[in-house]
């Protein structure tokens, strides 16, 4: 009983954000990539997000496993939760408190994320709520680790919060083929998915009345200015939300108010008035687009459980099922 991470070698934030940022903002459509959200400041921001009125995902998804857990976790009886970016752990509790009544004990939990400091705060949590549970840390990230996840017995890997749907479509199959490809039998894959429906709500939940996702976005030029030492202002940007409607997902901007100049690492960067940096795409999906992508990954959807805005599925690995 107790408590170990495992942690995996990555480059130092600042090396990972320098690259981004040559990477993305050397492209036709200029890019940061959405991870840089979720700084201190970032993290509250988004916190405050989920409590909105207009922001329904997070509470959708919440109601889902707290309604559905026991059904969830009858379909393949896992003994070992396995959690993608698993943050602070604050939705796994129903599927922690499901797997215990289902098999008289605590599963094992397997909290993989980029942020060892989430690690340990998420698993404190829930070590002082469930007395002798096992945990078993992961700091690394998605694109080298995801072979490491391990874990004992019939595993459920869970990548909650609509998160699959930041990813385009190249990555999000690749992503998808690497969690397929880390399954054996008796494993499965649980993930949650915000749903296609009324534009105008989805661009709401995006752009809130009150400005905290504007303050979000905007908060990572702070980052940028901060960790790599350049002359830029939240100021200098506005936020954007729009539904783009042939590929269905939302598409999350930060607008230029001003010409801008400046040197990254030996990179000369021109934004001009009004050019449109993409800091996150949010994919929405249909019941045959979830199983189309899920299919062409290796994955077969045993069942889904929905609140006709946001879906939660289980899929198992194709080539091992039945």
């Amino acid at each position: 009983m107790g408590f170990s991470m495992k942690e995996y070698e990555v480059e130092s934030a600042p090396d990972r954000l320098l690259a981004d940022l040559k990477h993305g903002l050397a492209q036709p459509q200029k890019s940061i990539p959405p991870k840089w959200f979720y700084d201190e400041v970032g993290s509250k921001l988004f916190e405050e997000i989920t409590r909105l009125p207009e922001y329904y995902p997070t509470e959708a998804e919440r109601g889902i496993l707290l309604n559905s857990a026991d059904d969830i976790v009858a379909r393949t009886s896992p003994n070992t939760l396995v959690e993608l970016g698993a943050g602070i752990s604050d939705k796994t509790t129903a599927l922690i408190d499901a797997m215990h009544r289902l098999n008289g004990q605590l599963p094992w939990y397997v909290p993989f994320d980029i942020s060892a400091d989430a690690i340990l705060d998420g698993s404190a949590r829930l070590q002082g709520q469930y007395e002798g549970i096992n945990i078993h840390g992961i700091a690394g990230d998605f694109d080298h680790h995801l072979g490491e996840i391990g874990g004992e017995g019939r595993r459920m890997i869970a990548l909650l919060g609509g998160t699959i749907g930041n990813y385009p479509p190249a990555e999000r199959r690749f992503l998808l083929e690497t969690v397929a490809g880390t399954m054996k039998a008796g494993d499965s894959f649980l993930l949650g998915t915000d749903l296609v429906k009324d534009p105008a709500r989805l661009v709401a939940a995006y752009d809130d009345s009150a400005g905290v996702t504007a303050e979000f976005n905007r908060n990572v030029i702070q980052v940028i200015a901060t960790t790599l030492d350049l002359p830029l202002s939240t100021d200098d940007f506005e936020h954007k939300a729009v539904w783009n409607a042939v590929e269905e997902w939302i598409e999350i901007y930060l607008v230029a108010r001003r010409a801008l100049r400046f040197d990254v690492d030996g990179m000369d960067v021109s934004i001009a008035e009004g050019e449109h940096i993409l800091t996150e795409i949010s994919a929405k999906f249909t019941m045959d687009r979830l199983r189309s992508n899920l299919a062409e990954a290796g994955l077969a959807l045993v069942d889904s459980w929905t609140d006709g805005d946001f879906t939660v599925s289980l899929s198992t690995r194709a080539e091992l099922a039945g």
